[in-house]
């Protein structure tokens, strides 16, 4: 009993410890980013090599993008919706920036929100696309034109189109809109393209995203940051960047989508499912990798009109909308191994809190419901603990008895179990059942874009980062030293010591865990106490009414 309590409680201060671990990459202090020289201009041939290569296979290399060519130029459409604040290019209509409004980046500072995409050397991330023919085509390097520089979603708008133009010397006339929705993240991507050479003009639309990857996310436990693809027949694998450079990603498939996700976004291409596309990765260099895909060929006689649409998803891992904006895109959340422990404890949190409103009271009732579920289990537990406290002193005197003879004493002590009917194994019950429990509710909270930057109350204005006072971590630790009182303490004295440390251990720990989750583990653990309180104390009085 006592040594397998000692195992469990190591076990959890192991997982602990990784989850720390885990937050302290995503939420500890980042390291200064390495300055990166910039590339220098390449030229137009050279800048064509980051094209798909559509009438060969496999994908050639592509090389990257000028990231200060692309931070420099301010040649470029300002596009702002609802929910979205992005630049577009005009070399290639490529966006190079997209902001989220509703998600700043600190809570202190609302005005400034998240940069999902960006084109600077620290954080590169763009969206790049077009057509791709014979000779001269509106490709991601081409020239645009646009008639405006600012556009923007009015109040009594549902809908803004942002058309960039190209023509070819030969006189094909291609026109890419940007469509934005108001309310929605999605956007459409059409090709307008008028034949009024003399020739029957072929192409293939293609798109893809190339991202440099963020620094410092090497760890023990992590959220997934890479590409993602998803097919009818396998809908969803996850790509390491790593994994991209040594082995590029080469898959033929009808409908889909492919993606790059990080924590709490992701960005999506969505090409028409009725279409066989051609999806592909491609690790430019150490630091630059782009995936994508290209769609059919298809060909616009002369004097003849043709349009082609895909679309981009970029912004937040909205578990009710990514389902419905393409199968399979919901798997982007990332829960982890206990993921169906994690989806049951989010549908209760999310349904609590459309009720009162705050995340951190959802959390407090869900632990109420969570405790009162497994109480007949944890009872048995309690009743187990109790049972021992009560032969403590008979377990002692045979410790006594038998010293450095741990044949004997075992089997002394497994007699006594039995003559007083105690499973040695039932005071495992409780912690056992916390442990997935307190796992799927870290993934949640480190997950759920819903709970990013969650209010609670008093001085807690972010459920998903640490207690700035750590005042939560302190009350954990008082709760569980109190807890620890309530159970018999170990027959061995250096297991003893070992427990009486676990209270100071575990505090230092949790100073650093989400407060969400350390608001669970109090609450837990003065639920805890309580129901032991309770079984304990009806233990007690029934042994001494027997015994008169």
């Amino acid at each position: 009993m006592d040594n397998t309590r000692l195992i469990l409680f190591i076990v959890l201060s192991f997982i602990s410890y990784m989850i720390w671990d885990a937050w302290q990459k995503d939420y500890g202090p980042k390291p200064a980013p390495t300055p990166t020289t910039a590339a220098a201009p390449t030229t137009a041939k050279s800048e064509k090599n980051d094209l798909p290569s559509v009438n060969a296979s496999p994908v050639p290399a592509t090389t990257p993008a000028d990231s200060a060519q692309h931070a420099e130029s301010r040649n470029a459409v300002h596009v702002r919706t609802d929910l979205l604040a992005l630049e577009i290019n005009l070399r290639g209509a490529v966006i190079d920036r997209a902001a989220l409004l509703a998600y700043p980046i600190d809570p202190k500072t609302p005005d400034v929100p998240f940069q999902l995409m960006a084109a600077d050397s620290t954080r590169f991330f763009i969206a790049q696309g077009g057509l791709k023919a014979e000779g001269e085509s509106p490709d991601h390097h081409a020239a645009f034109t646009s008639a405006a520089t600012e556009y923007k979603l009015d109040a009594n708008t549902p809908e803004l189109v942002v058309p960039l133009t190209w023509t070819s010397p030969a006189g094909v006339a291609v026109t890419k809109e940007f469509v934005f929705k108001r309310g929605s993240y999605e956007v459409n991507i059409r090709y307008r393209v008028k034949n009024a050479s003399a020739e029957a003009w072929r192409a293939n639309e293609y798109e893809q995203l190339q991202r440099m990857p963020d620094p410092g996310q090497s760890r023990i436990v992590k959220t997934f940051t890479g590409a993602a693809l998803s097919t009818p027949e396998k809908s969803y694998k996850k790509f390491e960047f790593s994994a991209l450079q040594k082995e590029p990603l080469k898959v033929q498939a009808k409908g889909g989508w492919i993606a790059v996700q990080e924590h709490y976004f992701v960005s999506a291409l969505i090409p028409p499912a009725t279409d066989a596309n051609h999806y592909y990765s491609s690790a430019i260099d150490s630091t630059h990798f782009a995936v994508g895909y290209y769609g059919p060929a298809f060909t616009v006689a002369p004097g003849a009109e043709q349009v082609v649409e895909t679309r981009l998803y970029a912004g937040p891992k909205l578990q009710d909308s990514l389902g419905q904006i393409a199968p399979g895109l919901e798997l982007t959340i990332d829960y982890g191994i206990l993921w169906f422990i994690a989806k049951l404890l989010f549908w209760g949190l999310t349904h609590i809190h459309g009720i009162i409103g705050n995340w951190g009271w959802a959390i407090i009732l869900l632990t109420v419901f969570v405790k009162g579920m497994f109480y007949p289990l944890s009872a048995a537990g309690y009743r187990s603990m109790a049972k021992m406290r009560r032969v403590q002193p008979r377990l002692l005197a045979i410790r006594e008895r038998y010293g450095d003879d741990r044949a004997r004493l075992n089997q002394a002590m497994m007699d006594l179990y039995k003559e007083e009917k105690i499973n040695p194994l039932g005071g495992c019950l409780p912690i056992l059942i916390q442990v997935p429990v307190f796992i799927s509710l870290y993934w949640v909270l480190l997950e759920s874009v819903e709970l990013r930057q969650a209010n609670f109350m008093f001085w807690i204005h972010d459920l998903s980062t640490k207690d700035p006072l750590f005042v939560l971590p302190l009350i954990m630790g008082v709760s569980m030293f109190f807890q620890q009182k309530m159970n018999p303490a170990p027959v061995d004295p250096v297991q003893a010591k070992v427990m009486q440390v676990l209270p100071f251990a575990f505090t230092v720990f949790f100073a650093f865990f989400p407060s969400g989750l350390v608001l669970y583990w109090v609450v837990n653990n003065v639920l805890s106490i309580a129901q032991q309180w309770y079984i304990t104390r009806s233990i007690e009085q029934a042994h001494g009414a027997h015994a008169h």
